[in-house]
Formats: structure tokens, C-alpha cells, sequence
């Protein structure tokens, strides 16, 4: 475990999120979510958290790891053709990660989603919150098209808005 880290959060507050991500940017990111989600059978979940929690913390979970225990709690693993992306933003760590169900990692690579990623993370840093999210989601529902086009059954199995914790 790590001290400094534990304390960046610890001592950060709880609204920080809202502060950097207001409610007309996440609506906004939610209606960019919903009709990019027209255009293909995938599904995106948006999920921002500031300070994590304590048990996160003594564990010392890292932001992969916090992705991987929000794509499971979030369900995004549970959708028809296995074609669930999450997308995390962790606010106090300035990181940023893409974890893609199989159905659609056996179809893009890894790379793809992490240079999605590190774009975002530029953006955060020059203080574009909300262009940076919105080319994120516009580039992973463009790969998703790519991948996993639209049909004629195309419902709607993981809530477009983002969720703050």
C-alpha cells in the first residue's frame, strides 16, 4: 500500500467528480452514448469515480483492477453477443481504462482501447473533460460499428448514462 496514494485520495473530496464532470456534461456524454449505440450492437458503460474507497485503497487495487470489479458489478460482461465495453475514468489517479467483453476483444485488439485511453488522459490534462470523454465514446462506437454493426435486434441492455460513484 501505498501512503502518498492513500492520502491523494483520502483527502480529496467526495464532489469532486461533479466538479470536473457537471450534469450537462454527463447528460452530454450520455446522448453521444445513445446515438453512437444506434449505430451497433454494442454496449457502453461509463463510469467516472473520484476518491476510492477505502478497501480499494488498503488493498492497494489498482485502476485496471478497479475496472475489472466495476465491469463485473456493473454487469457489462452480461449482454446478448458478449459486446459490453467499459469505460473508466478514475478522476484522483488521472487514469483511464477500456476493458472489452470477449466477443468484442477476440475482434480488436487491446492496443485499440488503450490508445483511446492514453487520448483521453491528454485530453483530462489539458483540463478537456468533456471533448475528451466525448471523442472517446465517439472512437469506441466507431470501432464497435466497425465490428459489431447495427441489425434489425439491437436492444438497449446497459444504461447510456454515466454512472458517478
Amino acid at each position: 500500500m501505498k501512503i502518498s496514494r492513500m492520502f491523494r485520495h483520502l483527502l480529496r473530496p467526495d464532489w469532486l467528480v461533479q466538479r470536473v464532470f457537471t450534469r450537462g456534461h454527463l447528460k452530454g456524454i450520455g446522448d453521444a452514448i445513445a446515438a453512437c449505440e444506434k449505430l451497433h450492437r454494442g454496449e457502453l458503460r461509463f463510469v467516472v469515480e473520484g476518491p476510492l474507497p477505502l478497501s480499494a485503497l488498503w488493498r492497494d487495487t489498482s485502476s485496471r483492477a478497479r475496472a475489472v470489479e466495476l465491469f463485473s458489478q456493473q454487469r457489462v460482461w452480461d449482454t446478448e453477443e458478449n459486446s459490453g465495453i467499459l469505460i473508466y475514468v478514475q478522476l484522483v489517479d488521472r487514469k483511464v481504462e477500456i476493458l472489452a467483453d470477449r466477443g468484442i476483444a477476440a475482434r480488436v485488439p487491446q492496443a485499440e482501447w488503450d490508445a483511446i485511453c492514453r487520448a483521453m488522459e491528454a485530453s483530462f490534462h489539458r483540463g478537456e473533460w468533456r471533448q475528451g470523454a466525448l471523442q472517446a465514446v465517439t472512437r469506441a462506437g466507431e470501432l464497435l460499428a466497425r465490428h459489431f454493426p447495427a441489425g434489425e435486434a439491437n436492444p438497449n441492455e446497459l444504461p447510456d448514462q454515466p454512472l458517478v460513484l
